[in-house]
């Protein structure tokens, strides 16, 4: 396979856009005609769910417009985004697409780092590349996204080689994790929404680099450690569900590791995982553990009906879908109440703990 760069990706947009096509820009078609084809703003087709998504989409609009109006007002004349309450406030209730690119960037520090780099993503690209890491990437090209029309093989706009480059890139970049499964529908969603390779790069960076250390490595003791932090909450918010938990060792690992390493995509639906992201940019991986503990706490029922392994592991698919998700601006305003208070000190301590006890129980030498 030959190099893929930007420059030979698949050219999105209009005649004529050449300039922003040449910075890895991109754009999308309009929302009114991908409605018509069941087909939501970010090109995942909705034929099962198409009228429950768009009945709540004519009820979110008046809020997206609103927080558009708000978010504009605030940016207005400001050539950098400062973190301080105001912002987390806004945050908290909802980016607007058009405003959401920049501020992940700023929060994440992701812009910091793309500014002080200048054409590091570049040369990344230009370097001779690992064979065994481009056929790796490559065979989960196909399987990213299959019900979306702008990450299909022959579409236009097409997003797949420039998810390639990406996911290429930081595969040089980041040689101890390189890549696993699950990268690729992260690098997915953020392309998407930035339409830009570069700042794809960079966010992709701060996930995997800071705000999720140790998810993607090959040992995964970050996403093991937080499976068992999950488990260690829920003991102290929802006891009952905890008891019930630990009749079933191992049981977290079953049923939230797709939450935690896919950051809830294709789990929840796409606008609730957009604003949970929101704030996964702004305050880091404290928020994962609100989300999942909302999900447990609002279903204590459900789940205490639950009398086998499979019961469980099936109630948990069952949790993450439904009305109460799919209303992601109440959903966001639960999560930051249902849950009650969640220090980083908390989590921090519980993550010690939870490493430590799992680095004890792996064979081999000490």
């Amino acid at each position: 396979m030959e190099r893929e760069t930007e420059e030979s990706a698949p050219q999105m947009g209009h005649p004529g856009d050449r300039e922003q096509r040449r910075a890895g820009c991109y754009f999308l078609p309009s929302v009114e005609s991908l409605l018509v084809c069941r087909i939501d703003p970010y090109g995942f087709e909705r034929h099962q769910d198409f009228e429950s998504y768009q009945e709540m989409m004519n009820e979110y609009v008046s809020v997206l417009n609103r927080r558009s109006m708000r978010w504009s007002k605030l940016l207005q004349g400001k050539t950098q985004v400062e973190k301080n309450l105001t912002v987390k406030r806004f945050v908290r209730k909802g980016v607007p697409n058009e405003h959401r690119a920049r501020i992940w960037m700023a929060a994440s520090g992701a812009q910091e780092c793309l500014d002080s780099h200048p054409g590091y993503y570049h040369s990344l690209l230009n370097m001779e590349h690992d064979a065994k890491l481009k056929e790796t990437i490559q065979l989960d090209l196909h399987r990213t996204f299959p019900d979306n029309v702008f990450f299909r093989t022959k579409a236009d706009p097409g997003l797949q080689k420039t998810l390639y480059n990406v996911l290429l890139a930081y595969g040089h970049h980041n040689r101890a994790v390189g890549y696993c499964q699950g990268m690729n529908f992260i690098a997915g969603y953020i392309v998407i929404i930035t339409k830009d390779e570069e700042k794809s790069f960079w966010l992709m960076d701060a996930l995997l680099g800071r705000i999720l250390p140790d998810y993607y490595s090959p040992s995964m003791l970050g996403l093991k450690t937080d499976q068992e932090v999950l488990g260690e909450l829920v003991k102290s918010k929802a006891p009952a569900v905890g008891q019930l938990m630990a009749q079933y060792p191992g049981i977290w690992t079953l049923v939230v590791s797709r939450w935690f390493i896919c950051l809830f995509i294709d789990v929840l639906p796409i606008e609730t995982v957009l604003r949970i992201w929101d704030c996964l940019f702004y305050e880091g991986s404290k928020v994962l553990f609100r989300v999942a503990l909302t999900l447990v706490i609002r279903h204590q029922p459900e789940i205490l009906r639950c009398r086998s392994l499979p019961d469980v592991c099936e109630c948990f698919k069952q949790i993450a879908r439904g009305e109460f998700t799919l209303d992601c601006h109440t959903f966001m305003q639960k999560i930051f109440t249902l849950p009650g208070t969640l220090s980083m000190a908390t989590i921090d301590r519980l993550r010690d703990k939870c490493q430590q006890k799992i680095q004890d129980d792996e064979p081999g030498p000490r």
